[in-house]
């Protein structure tokens, strides 16, 4: 019997049981999941869309994600910065993205402000990535129950707040805490999953930028 929260496949494999649930995730949740991630654009198109996904399932924007990249310009944040009301019209307009007018203009919006946080301190990663929970402040296990609760966590909610501060918007804890999950400050791959372990072994190697 699979253990709450994993799943066993035809291979004899453990995962997380949402891997399971739409053909999309597989290759998400063994390849992209937790992988520690350092490039600024790939960390703006991340925010960009967990804000996109809030009130949504994941599957949706997943399933999205490639047309996003064409209509964001493959989410180059200095090139979003400079969008106008035009840009705001064609993007209502593209049946391949989310038609959302708020999260819209929230992710240009991420975009000036993402513009004038690498101004100022030189990197986006190096900025988030210093909001990395201590050994300490991360659980040894991941908890099923917390897991599957919109988590948010201490860090999470000090990102979200540093963020808003300097004007982002769509960065609530949740949102934040989701962020962490698939950039990899984070590894919520559940004790069993076959993948927890390389996730690991990927963060130990990881250099901080």
């Amino acid at each position: 019997m699979d253990k709450p929260g994993l799943t066993t496949d035809a291979t004899g494999r453990t995962h997380c049981a949402w891997r399971a649930a739409a053909a999309q995730y597989p290759r998400y949740h063994d390849h992209e999941w937790g992988v520690p991630v350092a490039d600024d654009i790939q960390l703006y198109e991340k925010i960009c869309l967990e804000g996109f996904q809030a009130g949504m399932a994941w599957i949706t924007i997943l399933r999205k994600r490639e047309q996003f990249r064409v209509a964001f310009e493959g989410f180059d944040f200095r090139r979003v910065a400079q969008y106008g009301e035009a840009d705001i019209e064609r993007l209502m307009n593209d049946p391949g993205i989310v038609r959302n007018r708020a999260k819209i203009v929230s992710t240009i919006n991420n975009a000036r402000r993402a513009c004038e946080l690498v101004d100022e301190t030189g990197s986006l990663a190096r900025w988030i990535w210093a909001f990395e929970p201590s050994d300490e402040e991360r659980p040894a296990v991941v908890d099923m129950a917390y897991w599957t609760g919109n988590p948010t966590s201490p860090a999470s909610l000090q990102l979200s707040k540093a963020l808003k501060k300097r004007g982002w918007s769509f960065v609530g804890p949740t949102t934040m805490y989701a962020l962490m999950q698939a950039m990899g400050m984070v590894n919520d791959h559940l004790e069993g999953c076959a993948c927890r372990a390389h996730i690991e072994d990927l963060r130990r190697q990881f250099k901080r930028p």
